[in-house]
């Protein structure tokens, strides 16, 4: 690493092009965690389980036969990108309702965490912490962002059959609630 950093410097190449690089080769190592394909349109959802905002377990499979499911992952409790998401759809939220369809948000911050976002933007909502983001990782296989960096923002829309039937990946938050709801009123 040191001649590598010998030799750019040598070039005069300049740190933050050093830092990028390191950094890039970072999030290369954390992508090794992930699943090996990130789960698509058509796929089946496996069964997990997290613990919510108040610390009660939520079972997937409990869930199944019951209401069309909007899963979203999102990087970070109280960011700007995510709060923008998180109170999309909250806004919307009655015409998910109205759909028959249920939110779910999934980060990996703590149940604590979640409670104070739950709280401060009054999300009507669960949310679902994933503290080692076993369930983002291994069941969904969420991309990160172009770095490795940063938990990617994917939203899933599941049917009652656990079958997925929309993936919308974007890092802005301020799309996933509409293109949700289109991919509901869609399945009527």
């Amino acid at each position: 690493m040191s001649r590598i950093v010998g030799y750019l410097k040598n070039k005069r190449i300049y740190m933050p092009l050093i830092i990028l690089i390191l950094l890039s080769t970072m999030g290369i190592f954390s992508l090794a965690k992930q699943k090996d394909t990130p789960i698509k349109e058509g796929d089946k959802v496996g069964d997990f389980t997290l613990n919510d905002e108040n610390g009660k377990p939520f079972h997937f499979n409990d869930e199944l036969g019951k209401n069309v499911l909007v899963i979203y992952f999102y990087p970070k409790d109280d960011t700007p990108g995510c709060t923008t998401e998180a109170c999309s759809f909250r806004d919307s939220y009655n015409d998910f309702a109205d759909l028959g369809a249920g939110v779910i948000g999934i980060s990996g911050d703590s149940e604590k965490s979640h409670l104070k976002f739950k709280e401060k933007h009054r999300l009507p909502f669960t949310l679902l912490s994933d503290k080692d983001n076993k369930v983002r990782d291994k069941i969904f296989g969420v991309p990160r962002d172009i770095l490795g960096l940063l938990p990617g923002r994917v939203t899933y829309i599941i049917d009652k059959s656990g079958t997925v039937i929309k993936v919308y990946n974007s890092m802005s938050g301020s799309n996933h609630h509409t293109e949700s709801l289109q991919a509901i009123k869609n399945l009527k």
